[in-house]
């Protein structure tokens, strides 16, 4: 995988680290604002101009660099990097999605990073018959060369990650590496940080909170070339994960189940809408053979470390009579942002800059497919 062979300077982590964690900045908005301001310290200090035009009614918490440093040194006590979007330790198939992490924390082995991988995911009150075939379907695609990735949860998860520690396994974490969930999985994540790799974008200390979940479910898919789905129920964290594996572009199996079985609602459905079927890791690696060969593109080729790309380019100041019409054309029904710029008649952007102000204003609600709605 050719990498671009940049890496952040210890000021530029540093300031980095702040941006992120600031308020109301995630993954896409640190973008826009690294691409407007060239740089994470001169975007922090646009920051509170910018939330106040977008009609924040008190300042935006900006971490000091203080807090910054104290997040740094507890990471380091547990043994965690912090991996930048562009360098060459991040793994080169997340960094293909639009909302990949700006920054990695990593505990184990970052060449775990570089494989191919593929996750494997399911229900938390799995059968016994699910747990079995999930532990060895993790073990014999280990063998074949892949990283195994799920979330650490109970039942598949953790089957999965169980049967391919000896050769691989990536635990994706919703809440900071210090505070794993459940806490019945202390010791296999410590097992899995010793032999594998854990990763996270949340804080050190954060304790995991129900939408941290999807977050994180994002990171699974697009961690890895494909994702199998073992027991899943009709509403479940697993069938977001499938979701997100087909927004990301990746590969969705599906193992079959009895059609009386709850657990098995989700995966049955998914083969009906034309997920592969596994019943054994031959299936999944004859479906990904073709595959093996592709590139992932890194978004950055020759880049400065601190400038990402955007569809569009940013509009320094937006007049204020254009900024009042594109808020007056949002509400909270989601509308695509194709159909913003048109109806508004504004420059993209224009309206990328508005929308910019109104989310680091807490007013924005970004969803799926580019669509913004007022919150």
């Amino acid at each position: 995988m050719a990498s671009s062979g940049v890496r952040l300077t210890d000021e530029q982590r540093l300031d980095w680290l702040r941006l992120i964690r600031s308020e109301n900045v995630g993954p896409r908005t640190f973008r826009a604002l690294l691409n407007r301001y060239g740089g994470a310290r001169a975007a922090l200090a646009a920051l509170p101009e910018l939330a106040r035009r977008g009609g924040a009614l008190r300042p935006l918490h900006v971490p000091s660099i203080a807090d910054a440093e104290r997040e740094l040194v507890a990471a380091r006590r547990w043994g965690v990097r912090f991996v930048a979007l562009g360098e060459p330790d991040y793994p080169p198939a997340l960094q293909g999605i639009d909302d990949a992490p700006p920054l990695l924390a990593v505990r184990g082995r970052l060449d775990l990073l570089q494989q191919p991988a593929i996750g494997i995911v399911g229900a938390r009150n799995a059968s016994a018959a699910g747990l079995t075939f999930a532990e060895r379907i993790a073990r014999e695609l280990a063998e074949a060369g892949f990283a195994i990735v799920s979330g650490l949860a109970r039942g598949i998860d953790g089957a999965a990650h169980r049967g391919s520690l000896a050769l691989g396994t990536v635990a994706v974490l919703a809440g900071g590496q210090d505070r794993p969930y459940p806490p019945e999985h202390v010791e296999l994540l410590e097992a899995i940080a010793a032999r594998g790799a854990a990763v996270s974008e949340m804080p050190m200390g954060w304790v995991p909170r129900g939408r941290d979940f999807p977050r994180r479910n994002r990171i699974i898919s697009g961690l890895v070339l494909g994702v199998v789905v073992v027991e899943a129920a009709r509403r479940s964290g697993s069938l977001i994960t499938a979701r997100r594996a087909l927004d990301h572009g990746r590969e969705v199996f599906a193992v079959p189940g009895s059609p009386v079985d709850p657990r098995s609602e989700g995966t049955n459905d998914l083969l009906k809408q034309g997920a592969t079927l596994v019943t054994a890791a031959a299936d999944v690696v004859a479906a990904l053979e073709p595959m093996l060969g592709r590139r992932f593109e890194r978004p950055l080729d020759e880049p400065r470390p601190a400038t990402l790309p955007l569809p569009f380019d940013l509009d320094p100041e937006p007049d204020g009579a254009v900024r009042d019409r594109i808020a007056a054309l949002l509400g909270p029904t989601p509308v695509a942002l194709d159909d913003l710029i048109r109806w508004s008649g504004a420059p993209p952007a224009t309206v990328l800059t508005t929308l910019l102000e109104l989310e680091l204003a807490g007013r924005l609600d970004r969803q799926r497919g580019a669509r913004v709605a007022l919150m």
